[in-house]
Parts: C-alpha cells; sequence; structure tokens
C-alpha cells in the first residue's frame, strides 16, 4: 500500500477539475510511456516457520535497517519506527499489514529491466535475510497461519484500517494480513487511451486472475479455492472493490472517475506526520471545507492522491492503470505479470485486438468470469467454451504486441521470453495452483511446511 505525503504547506484545492486535471495529467506520449512493477511477499522464521514481528533481532524491523545499511537506501519512518526504504529512482520496500514485504519499482523503460531490478532486489533481501534466519515466499495467500496469528506492524494508516475493516465485509482482515499480490502500472496518452485500456484490462482481469492462480491453501489445508486472494476482495469493502461497471458506459472518462472516487468513504487525511482518523468520511464534504476530523480545512492535492490509494477495484486509475488481478509468485512470474499486459496494452493493434476479443461480453458475463475463476481457474468457462481457449488468445495477442515492440536483451532476445511460464500453464490447462495441490496431495504427504522450503525466494 502506498505511503502518504505530508500536505501541510501545499495550497488548498478550490474545485473539482483540479482533481479531474490530476489525473489527466499523468499522461505521457507514446515514447515515454515505462513500466513500474510491484510485488508482494510473505516473511517467515526458518525454524518455526512463523511470521516474523516487527520488534527483535529478528523482526521485520531488523531486516529493513539491514538492508538500509548495507545497500543504497534512505530511511522512512512512521514516528520512530522504520517502516520504509527509498531511492531517488522513486523505487521503494514498504511493510504490508502484516509485514508482507513490497517492492515498488521504479518506472522502467523495459521488461528486461524489470527483471533485472527484482532480481537484484531479491539478492539484496536474501544477504540480511540469511542471516537474521528469514525466508520470503511468494503466494497470493498465506499458506499455513490463521489471521490471529499473523503480526501487525506499527504503522498508523494500518491501525485505522484494521479498526474500520471488520464493519464493511467479514474478509477485510485477512486481505490486509494474508495476502500478496503483484501488480504492473502503465501510462496512458490521453483520456481515450485510457478509456480503452481501463476497459480492456477490466474485461480480461480474470484470465490474469485465472494464469495467476496461486493460493489454494488456508490455515495449512485445501480451501476449495484457485485464488483465494481474489476471492478475499469480494467480502472485503463493497464501496471501494469490484468490476466498475460504469467504465463501460457511455461517456465514461476522468471526470466520472473522480465522481466515483468522491463517493468513495475516506480513511484518513495525514498531516505533521501524523494520521487522522477520517474513517466513512466523504472526500466531497473535505473539499467544501465540512470534514468532521478536519472542521473547516479543505483538501491539498496530495490529499486527493492519498484518497486514490483507498480504491482497491480489479483495476485501479490514479495518474496511470494499476493491473490488481494476480496472485504473487515466484521471480519468473513477477516479470510475466508486466509482459501480459505491456503485450496487451502498450502496443496499438494488440490493444485493438483485445478489445475485439472482449467488447461485447456483457455485463452479466464480465461478472460471471469474476466470480467463478478464484474457485475454477481456467476450468471456468465463457459461452460454452473453457477459459483455457480464451486465455492462449489473449496471450497470443499480448505475445504479438511484445514482439512489435522489439525491445532486446544483451542477446539479442525480445520480452515474448517473460510470457513462458503462462504458456506453460494455458498450454497444459493447469494453474500455478493446481501443481500445488498435486505436490500437498503427493510428495508432500498432505504438509503445507513443505511449500517454505520448495518454494521460498
Amino acid at each position: 500500500m502506498s505511503s502518504p505525503t505530508d500536505s501541510k504547506n501545499a495550497v488548498p484545492i478550490s474545485d473539482i477539475g483540479e482533481l479531474v486535471a490530476y489525473l489527466a495529467g499523468g499522461a505521457r506520449a507514446p515514447q515515454d510511456w515505462r513500466i513500474g512493477t510491484e510485488h508482494e511477499k510473505f516473511g517467515f522464521r526458518n525454524d518455526d516457520l512463523r511470521p516474523p514481528s516487527y520488534e527483535g533481532p529478528r523482526g521485520i524491523g531488523a531486516l529493513l535497517e539491514g538492508i538500509a545499511g548495507r545497500f543504497d537506501w534512505q530511511r522512512s519512518f512512521d514516528g520512530d519506527n522504520l517502516v520504509a526504504l527509498k531511492r531517488p529512482d522513486g523505487s521503494s520496500i514498504t511493510l504490508e499489514p502484516a509485514g508482507q514485504l513490497e517492492l515498488s519499482g521504479a518506472q522502467l523503460g523495459s521488461i528486461h529491466e524489470t527483471c533485472c531490478e527484482v532480481e537484484g532486489h531479491l539478492r539484496e533481501v536474501r544477504s540480511v535475510a540469511d542471516e537474521l534466519e528469514l525466508g520470503f515466499l511468494g503466494m497470493g495467500f498465506q499458506p499455513k497461519w490463521r489471521r490471529e496469528d499473523m503480526p501487525w506492524m506499527p504503522k498508523g494508516r494500518y491501525k485505522l484500517m484494521r479498526e474500520y475493516m471488520p464493519k464493511r465485509g467479514n474478509l477485510g482482515l485477512d486481505m490486509m494480513t494474508r495476502t500478496c499480490t503483484v501488480q504492473v502500472n502503465l501510462d496512458v496518452a490521453s483520456e481515450a487511451d485510457m478509456v480503452q485500456k481501463f476497459r480492456v484490462s477490466l474485461a480480461l482481469q480474470p484470465i490474469a486472475t485465472a494464469l495467476f492462480a496461486d493460493s489454494p491453501f488456508t490455515d495449512g489445508k485445501p480451501n476449495g479455492f484457485q485464488s483465494f486472494r481474489s476471492q478475499v476482495w469480494t467480502d472485503t469493502d463493497p464501496d471501494r472493490t469490484g468490476l466498475l461497471d460504469f467504465v463501460f458506459e457511455d461517456g465514461f472518462g476522468f471526470e466520472r472517475y473522480v465522481d466515483y472516487m468522491l463517493d468513495v468513504p475516506m480513511y484518513f487525511v495525514y498531516r505533521n506526520g501524523r494520521y487522522i482518523d477520517a474513517t466513512g468520511q466523504s472526500f466531497r464534504d473535505f473539499l467544501g471545507g465540512r470534514l468532521p476530523a478536519l472542521e473547516g480545512e479543505r483538501p491539498v492535492i496530495d490529499d486527493w492522491a492519498d484518497h486514490l490509494t483507498t480504491a482497491f477495484p480489479e483495476v485501479r486509475l490514479k495518474r496511470y492503470l494499476e493491473m490488481r488481478g494476480a496472485d504473487s509468485g515466484p521471480w519468473n512470474r513477477i516479470c510475466a505479470l508486466p509482459a501480459l499486459w505491456v503485450g496487451l496494452l502498450y502496443d496499438q493493434t494488440a490493444l485493438d485486438a483485445a478489445w475485439d476479443l472482449c467488447k461485447d461480453w456483457t455485463l452479466e458475463e464480465r461478472h460471471q468470469l469474476r466470480d467463478s475463476v478464484p474457485r475454477l481457474g481456467l476450468r471456468t468457462t465463457l459461452r460454452g467454451e473453457s477459459l483455457r481457449g480464451v486465455a492462449e488468445r489473449v496471450l497470443a495477442i499480448a505475445a504479438e504486441g511484445l514482439r512489435r515492440r522489439a525491445r532486446l536483451n544483451s542477446n539479442g532476445v525480445d520480452e515474448r521470453i517473460y510470457l513462458q511460464p503462462l504458456l506453460e500453464f494455458a498450454d497444459a490447462g493447469i494453474s500455478p495452483a493446481d501443481r500445488k495441490l498435486a505436490l500437498y496431495h503427493g510428495a508432500w504427504g498432505g504438509s503445507i511446511d513443505r511449500v517454505f522450503r520448495d518454494f521460498a525466494y
């Protein structure tokens, strides 16, 4: 989750048009488009497999301090607690609510660079974690430990959310403490380009969920799902999640998304290094100086930027688009996610082909996909066809988009190589979850503990 910025010296917003202009101002010419990849991972202690707390010589705080001391990272604090590391290139290492470690990567020009960035990050983490006898695992949902076993990180934002989440859904605290994802953030050239990309990526997000599905265990046992992480979002908070049907309506654009966000209840306002509780309050009231949490004060643009991070739809608009539908996984799938979406969205021919594939899907069909994929994955059907066949066509479109991009590595190979694990899953008609379930029922002898050894980074 994003870190806030302190806005005390900024100019108050005077009208809604400034909010629209903020979103529109992120547009870039195609030659300036970049790729920002984020991924989260579960930490565990090697001796007992428990998630490490923040405190103590083997805690997450000590891990961050070790990385900062050994490598070129700047420390960032919440009160007296070290909670993030940052670099001038815009990359950061942050903590999710239960200590899941997140890398938010720099804005890069190719997926080759993304993979190098991820590999370097994992190498840095391992060099410190090994000394602390910690390991890290990429999956969509915590496979062994219960909600009450998960620690909480000392961040003000998470304290507010922890108290508010149970008021809105049954699984919000599981979302916070027991899920991990990989996402990619991509640019738009204009409002029209944003609309087409938003519609394509929302419609096809269940395909990504199925291909990346890797959360078939809860509390150490199979849970009946391919992606339980995806299922968790259906019972988290209806005010700020879902498929955003209005994106497919005539007239959709930046202004309509602003209207949506103005109706998403607030979490907080960040002032002078502290979080002010505004849970459930209205940003519209804030614009009018009527926010109960800050009576008479109006927001600044950084407050709007913070508020944009508190909605969690399948695709999220900031000054760019975030693809949010995939479970976390190993290094090669962290590279595969940007390959999939860059191939589909950063080449106009591919984008048009992807839209032709899904443009006549009805609202009911889009929702049927979203509702079925968490449990069935690639075995979901659409119009009598297995989703496996749809996924194969989507991957073929993405591959052609990457071929036309023609971004080569030092060996003269283009970015299509990063689609390989997805092509293998689609060809076999199985998911990462299926593979882990086969191991659980076979070589692992019904013990989930093996996943921490066999699939750790």
